[in-house]
């Protein structure tokens, strides 16, 4: 090739290249960090770095159709939020639980953002192992008459995953309305095949976004969503997946410290909703809101305790970022402590402001990570923030396992839990949901249960985390610039 050829490729690549780059800043200017890892990326690998883009981080189009699904499904309960507003913004709503006053202010973020409903005839049963939430399930499962809704991001070919699948294909048979969606790149390895009795059964699979060759979806937006409604009347939600793993039974046997919910009572209504969201914007069916299909899925509930909750979502569909948004209102509003517990911790500039911010008025910030990774470069991302904590005299404590938990409490009155991690991903990337529970009694459990883990946990003191070595700190710088895309 000669020179003058050679030339002009290089001149055109580069040419190219900055054309990529201003399409990048166009399309990424509300997320400027993330703009910048991608132009990085670009400069390291012109044009093939511009197609990486395009296939994993490019926004994605699904807000129209989604927007318009929430639509005709909000119009069920619209005068009921309607009223809820009133009698919230008013403040003329009776809490079961005194203390919730104190945190109306989180209350309206939520219906006001997310158009999340507050409702307080909820019970909750709250599992730390996957052995017991298994167990619950599985009964609830055996129990149900008309429907079974099933949301994971990841449903495991395993013993756990063929068990739960050849109940379900029974159910079927047996005339119960079943229907699963799992997250195509979260069961990546999950033959379909390992439905293929369940849906000669009657029963309805689905993936969401698949990936196809042509497939206009970016690869960079999953459904991290873990959602199960049964008979529209018992709501399960929280960290835990299905697979073994789940149970400290994968093929690495980490030891696993999970948390997950069983709800009941009229915040099922709610998980119902998003279920059927994401089930008709992924599936070819077309909704419908004929009267038996509304009174079979959305049932009269009558009121199973006292709890106050709200259900809360989040996803790329929508650039508010609604969980992370009330996570901050819960930072702010915080009197006396923050506990969190959380798999991965790649904070944006906001979110750890408010932490810190929190921590300089005094407040008895702690936060649990996993001793034990199951990622190794984004686990490096995460030790990397640890300074970010520790110059604030925020406690630091490593739980001896994987601890893949996800709970933000405050004080002794409000907590959320469910699926997000606190990390750019949950916040902007994927489809997460979480409850928002008001309920002091509640709230006395899940501090016990933080701070029995922390008895067996690693405090994190600075002269540990400063005597790292030089090539794990190279490594955490490493991982620390490209987290904006794990």
């Amino acid at each position: 090739m000669s020179f003058s050829i050679l030339l002009y490729v290089v001149i055109c690549t580069y040419l190219a290249n900055i054309f990529c780059v201003l399409i990048t800043l166009y399309i990424e200017r509300r997320k400027p960090m993330m703009g910048i890892v991608w132009i990085i990326i670009m400069n390291f690998l012109p044009i093939i770095g511009f197609i990486v883009y395009l296939v994993f981080g490019r926004n994605v189009h699904v807000n129209k159709k989604i927007t318009r699904i929430k639509k005709d499904f909000e119009a069920l309960y619209n005068k009921y939020l309607i009223r809820e507003k009133y009698l919230i913004n008013s403040e003329s709503v009776i809490f079961t639980d005194k203390n919730t006053i104190n945190y109306i202010n989180i209350i309206k973020l939520n219906i006001n953002a997310n158009k999340s409903i507050y409702s307080q005839d909820n019970d909750i049963s709250m599992f730390t192992n996957g052995a017991d939430k298994y167990n619950a399930l599985i009964e609830d499962i055996k129990n149900a008459k008309d429907t079974i809704n099933i949301l994971y991001f990841i449903i495991r070919n395993d013993n756990i995953g063929k068990k739960i699948v050849s109940l379900l294909t029974e159910k079927a048979k047996n005339g119960v309305e079943v229907r699963i969606l799992y997250d195509q790149v979260g069961s990546i390895l999950t033959p379909f095949k390992m439905f293929k009795e369940l849906i000669k059964a009657g029963g309805k699979v689905c993936k969401f976004f698949p990936v196809t060759i042509g497939h206009h979806i970016s690869l960079n937006y999953r459904n991290h969503r873990k959602i199960i409604t049964i008979d529209g009347k018992i709501g399960y939600v929280g960290g835990m997946n299905i697979g073994d793993e789940y149970m400290g039974l994968g093929k690495r046997k980490l030891p696993w410290r999970d948390t997950h919910l069983r709800i009941t009572g009229s915040s099922v209504y709610f998980l119902q909703e998003i279920f059927l969201t994401d089930w008709y914007y992924a599936s070819k069916e077309k909704e419908t809101h004929e009267r038996l299909f509304i009174e079979r899925l959305f049932p009269d509930i009558k009121p199973q305790g006292s709890i106050g909750i709200q259900v809360v979502s989040s996803g790329p569909d929508s650039n508010k970022e609604q969980i992370k948004r009330s996570f901050i209102k819960m930072i702010s509003s915080a009197k006396k402590k923050i506990y969190i517990q959380t798999p991965y911790f790649i904070p944006d500039g906001p979110f750890l402001e408010a932490l810190q911010t929190a921590a300089m008025c005094n407040i008895d910030v702690r936060i649990m990570l996993p001793k034990i990774p199951d990622k190794q470069f984004v686990y490096k991302a995460t030790t990397s923030y640890i300074n970010d904590l520790l110059e604030y005299g925020i406690k630091v404590y490593l739980y001896p396992g994987f601890l893949h938990a996800k709970m933000i409490l405050i004080d002794d009155n409000v907590c959320s839990l469910g699926t997000s991690n606190i990390d750019i991903r949950s916040f902007a990337l994927d489809f997460e949901v979480n409850v928002f529970v008001y309920n002091t009694a509640f709230l006395s459990k899940c501090i016990n249960i933080f701070e029995n883990d922390m008895k067996d946990s690693e405090f994190v003191t600075k002269e540990w985390y400063y005597s790292r070595g030089i090539i794990t700190r190279v490594l955490q710088g490493i991982s620390r610039l490209f987290s904006p895309l794990m």
